[in-house]
Order: structure tokens, then sequence, then C-alpha cells
């Protein structure tokens, strides 16, 4: 009788995430929101995370008919897990200003523009600190600057890595 509570509850707990998370169920995002722990999927829409919740609570009602006990409590962790994570991901969303629902190809375009203007000002600010390098006196100037330099380089490569992401999700947009 417990399980079958526990099913009820655990159906209208999904249930009740799908209705809430209707309006960003198409929406897809750079990167996956969760680790490999709690959910097998790669997708990067929260319907395909939602789908996998179901097929586990689909295996626990299985579990459950053929008396699998290990298996019964396994499952029932995990979905409880999965659920949990799903309600903070859909409480969070609206925080993510930068990755609202119904993102179009123009405001990726916007975002492709000002990354580059951003790896444009990197670039001339590492160029700058290498002509100050070359024409420094003293070894803490050019420990400094180096320091300065790596630092910089650093951040263009953090800034190319922003750029193909949003060139893939633009290339997927505009498919």
């Amino acid at each position: 009788m417990k399980t079958d509570l526990l099913l009820e509850t655990l159906q209208n707990q999904l249930t009740a995430l799908r209705a809430q998370a209707t309006p960003l169920m198409g929406h897809a995002t750079l990167k996956p929101r969760f680790d490999r722990q709690r959910f097998r999927t790669r997708s990067t829409l929260i319907r395909d995370y939602l789908a996998e919740t179901q097929t586990y609570l689909d295996e626990l009602r299985h579990a459950v008919e053929n008396h699998q006990q290990e298996q019964v409590v396994w499952l029932a962790e995990h979905l409880t897990e999965q659920i949990t994570a799903l309600h903070r991901e859909i409480a969070a969303w609206p925080l993510r200003v930068w990755d609202s629902p119904s993102p179009g190809p123009g405001k990726w375009q916007r975002k492709r523009l000002e990354n580059q203007e951003f790896e444009r000002r990197l670039f001339e600010m590492k160029r700058e600190r290498e002509m100050r390098l070359n024409a420094a006196e003293t070894l803490e100037e050019q420990q400094l600057l180096m320091r300065e330099i790596t630092a910089l380089e650093g951040r263009m490569v953090r800034c190319r890595q922003a750029l193909e992401d949003i060139e893939r999700v633009i290339e997927r947009l505009t498919r």
C-alpha cells in the first residue's frame, strides 16, 4: 500500500513539474543543465529531462510489480533526486537573464558581436602589455607584465570558447 502511495505521489509531482515547465519545454540551452549522475541525457531541452524522469518512474512501477526490492529503493531515491533537481532548475530559470526562454537568432547575433568586441579589446590589451614588456627595464616590472599577459591569454581562451558555444547555438537556431 505504501508503494502505491509513493508511485502516485511521484507521478503527481512529475505532472506538476511538467505543467510548471510548459513555457520552457522547447527552449535549448548552451550546455546540458545536469551532470551524468543525475540524468543520462545530454540534451539541452527540459522536456528531455522530464521524459527521462517519466521513464524511471515507469521502471519503478515495473520493479514494484516484480517485487525487486533493491531496484525499487534505488529507483525511488534516484527519482526523488531527479524531481528535486528539476524543481530547482525550473525555479531558477527566471534568474538566468542570459539564458531566458525563447531566444531568437537576433539575441545570439548580438551576443556574438559583444563577445567579438570583447575578444578584440583583450587582444589589444595583450599587445599593449607585450610592447611594454619589451621596453621594461626592471625584473619586477617584467614579471608583473608577464603575469598580466598570462591572465589576458586565459581570458582570451575563455572568450574564444564562449564564441564557439554561441556559434553552435546560432547554427542550431538557423537550421
